[in-house]
């Protein structure tokens, strides 16, 4: 997305709009820090975050979950069939 100076943005302000609104979105920056975005409104919302623990309760960890298929993996380390 392309960043546009301040100063550029207010002297193009009705241009830039235009191309906003077209769906043409960018960002305007002060010294270089990024401000604001400017997106049509008509825009797709942002996918919403997604949040660790979402299938929490839904699923059950064995006790032995760590030592599961020990021995075969052992013995795929060792070189053993």
């Amino acid at each position: 997305m392309r960043q546009i100076n301040i100063h550029e943005a207010k002297t193009h302000l009705s241009r830039l709009v235009e191309q906003a609104a077209a769906g043409d979105s960018f960002i305007i920056a002060k010294a270089g820090k990024p401000l604001v975005k400017v997106t049509p409104l008509d825009a797709p919302e942002p996918a919403a975050m997604r949040r660790t623990g979402f299938l929490s309760g839904q699923i059950e960890v064995p006790e032995d979950f760590d030592r599961m298929g020990r021995a075969e993996i052992e013995s795929l380390f060792d070189g053993e069939s």
